[in-house]
């Protein structure tokens, strides 16, 4: 994880239910005689990511409806801190790209740096509750409410197309695309997912709705979408940004970078045992 993340050490769990006594319940006593919780259990995982929003970031009363993907909080903001690296810290303005109901790369940009963030969602049951969320939610009080915006795509075939407005300059874009391609290719991914955290069960443990895990093409498809588009806005941001979780994605993603003249980098990230990176890339 990047040097100034808080959670690279792992969880408090005593001090995280202190915070928020509503994690307690989900505790379990592991074989070792360590206290953790049930990381195959979407409610477990939600009172967790809300415990540390609380704790680590004062972010209050934030939820999620039922079958909503509960976004682990440590990778998100891992994605922000490297991007701070590479945009700075102070004053920015970012488009988080399918921003979803959990809304949470806004929130963690306004509660980390006080970043003014909107979130871009195509869904609009995603985009009512993220809305209601943003007023749902309280932030520390030297950070401000208003910085966060919520934006309908009401194109299913655009990305930035109707979302960044003439005249409107951003500092980076981001964007967490969805991984898989198909239904069958999720339900796959997440039994093997199970099956590692040692349990048969096949509910997923973050959840999620359909937009939410797949699109046609998978990530792949949609980061081509996004760098053909993001032509047509190189003179009102900075850098594009985007998650790759599959490493084999990335060479053809870099050709279709250099046919266009971009300048680009690959970032890796890594949580626990898991192995991710981002590119980034500008005009």
């Amino acid at each position: 994880m990047h040097d100034n993340n808080p959670h690279k050490h792992g969880y408090d769990l005593q001090q995280l239910a202190q915070s928020y006594p509503a994690l307690e319940p989900f505790f379990i006593t592991k074989e070792d005689g360590q206290i953790s919780i049930d990381f195959s259990d979407a409610d477990a995982v939600l009172a967790l990511n809300a415990a540390l929003l609380k704790l680590h970031y004062g972010v209050e009363n934030y939820t999620l409806p039922q079958g909503y993907l509960s976004p682990p909080v440590p990778s998100r903001v891992d994605y922000l801190l490297h991007i701070a690296d590479l945009v700075g810290k102070d004053h920015k303005t970012g488009l988080d790209i399918g921003t979803g109901a959990n809304m949470i790369y806004p929130i963690l940009g306004t509660a980390l740096f006080n970043w003014k963030m909107v979130g871009s969602e195509v869904d609009e049951d995603s985009y009512a509750f993220a809305k209601a969320l943003k007023e749902q939610i309280s932030l520390p009080k030297s950070h401000k409410k208003s910085h966060l915006e919520i934006r309908l795509q009401s194109d299913r075939g655009s990305i930035l197309k109707n979302i960044i407005k003439p005249n409107e300059l951003y500092d980076f874009t981001m964007c967490n695309p969805p991984f898989y391609s198909s239904e069958n290719e999720a339900f796959k991914a997440n039994k093997r997912k199970n099956a590692n955290l040692g349990t048969v069960s096949y509910h997923r443990n973050f959840k999620g709705k359909s937009h939410e895990l797949w699109c046609n093409g998978g990530e792949a498809l949609f980061a081509k979408r996004l760098i053909k588009e993001s032509v047509d806005f190189q003179k009102q941001v900075g850098w594009f940004t985007c998650l790759i979780s599959r490493k084999e994605n990335v060479p053809k993603l870099e050709k279709q970078l250099n046919k266009l003249g971009a300048t680009h980098q690959v970032i890796p990230m890594n949580s626990g045992q898991k192995k991710s990176r981002f590119i980034a890339w500008k005009f």
